[in-house]
C-alpha cells in the first residue's frame, strides 16, 4: 500500500503514515486514509527519516486485540533493550456497546493469573470498560489491557516494540506468559488515570516521565519539539499543512496556526522533566515486579 507523500520544510516535518496489517484489523478505513487494499489494516503509524523518541498512531479494530502488558523502563533496560513502553489512548469513534479492558476487576495472586491465561478464564478477570468517542485513558506500564472491537483511537507511545501477550482468543500467535506475568500489575486500573473530551478546551491529558500530551484549539508547547495531530480542522507551520487523519513533526520555537481541535505532544522539557506546574495532570507507574525476559511482538 503506498505511503503518503512527505513533505519538509526547514524544521518542520509532515509524517508519513505507515500502514501495518493486523488479524483484527479492517479492510475499510476512514477517507483520510488510503485503503485500496484488501489486506486487514489495524494500525496507521506516522513515521519519519529518522526514529523518534515516540510514536503516534491510529488503531482501528474489527476484534479484540490479545490481552497484553508491557515493562516499565528499568525493567526493560535490565534485559538489555533501550526502554519499556508507557502509551495512552483517545477514543475518536467507537461502535455502540464497544468495550476495552484496563487492569483486573479485582487483585489477582500472580498463580492464579497465569492459570486463567491458559485455561481462557482471564476474559472473565479483565475490567471490561464500555468507550465512547473522546474517552482518554493513560496506559502506565505494567497495566493489563486490552482493546475492543469496533473502536477507532489515537495511541501515543514510547517508541518501543515490546509487548507480552497473556492471552489471545485461540489465534495461532506466541504468547509470553513468563515474561508478561513478570511485569505485570495484577490489580484494578485507577480511575485517576482516565478523562473524557467534552468540547474544545484546553486540557492537558498527560503529562509525565516521557511526554506531554495536550488537547487544545491553539499551539501550546512551543518551546518544545512537538508532533501535532489535527482531529479537526487544519494546522499550518512553515508551508506544510496537516487535516485529520496527518501529523505534522515541529521543532521548537516554530509557530503552528491551529484551526481546529488538535492534539498536542512533545517530550519533556530539559533538563527538570518532572517539575510540577499548575493545571498539569501527571501519571503514575503501576509497580511490576523487576524481571523481565526479552523484547516480543506488539498487539
Amino acid at each position: 500500500m503506498a505511503d503518503k507523500n512527505q513533505g519538509q520544510a526547514r524544521g518542520v516535518m509532515k509524517l508519513r503514515p505507515r500502514y501495518v496489517e493486523k488479524p483484527w484489523g479492517r479492510t475499510q478505513l476512514p477517507p483520510m486514509f488510503d485503503t485500496a487494499s484488501a489486506e486487514r489494516i489495524g494500525e496507521v503509524w506516522f513515521v519519519g527519516a529518522a526514529e523518534q523518541p515516540l510514536l503516534v498512531k491510529y488503531l482501528f479494530t474489527s476484534e479484540r486485540l490479545s490481552i497484553q502488558v508491557h515493562p516499565g523502563d528499568a525493567q526493560a533496560r535490565a534485559r538489555g533493550l533501550s526502554s519499556g513502553k508507557s502509551e495512552c489512548w483517545l477514543i475518536v469513534d467507537a461502535e455502540p456497546n464497544a468495550t476495552l479492558g484496563l487492569g483486573l476487576k479485582q487483585e489477582v495472586p500472580k498463580d492464579e493469573l497465569r492459570a486463567a491465561a491458559l485455561d481462557g478464564s482471564i476474559e472473565q478477570l479483565i475490567d471490561w470498560r464500555p468507550v465512547r468517542r473522546g474517552d482518554f485513558f493513560m496506559v502506565p506500564p505494567g497495566t493489563i489491557h486490552a482493546i475492543g472491537g469496533g473502536i477507532s483511537l489515537i495511541e501515543f507511545q514510547q517508541n518501543a516494540d515490546v509487548t507480552y501477550r497473556l492471552y489471545d482468543y485461540g489465534r495461532p500467535r506466541e504468547l509470553h506468559l513468563d515474561d508478561a506475568i513478570a511485569v505485570a500489575a495484577t490489580q484494578p486500573y485507577s480511575d485517576s488515570l482516565a478523562q473524557h473530551l467534552s468540547g474544545n478546551e484546553t486540557r492537558t491529558l498527560a503529562d509525565g516521565p516521557h511526554f506531554t500530551l495536550i488537547h487544545s484549539d491553539r499551539d501550546v508547547l512551543e518551546d518544545r519539539r512537538r508532533w501535532v495531530i489535527p482531529l479537526e480542522g487544519e494546522a499550518r507551520a512553515d508551508g506544510e499543512i496537516a487535516a485529520a487523519g496527518d501529523c505534522l513533526l515541529v521543532d521548537a520555537g516554530i509557530v503552528v496556526q491551529v484551526n481546529g481541535r488538535t492534539l498536542i505532544v512533545a517530550t519533556p522539557e530539559r533538563p527538570s522533566p518532572r517539575r510540577s506546574r499548575r493545571g498539569v495532570r501527571r501519571y503514575g507507574r503501576v509497580q511490576a515486579p523487576p524481571d523481565i525476559a526479552q523484547s516480543a511482538a506488539a498487539a
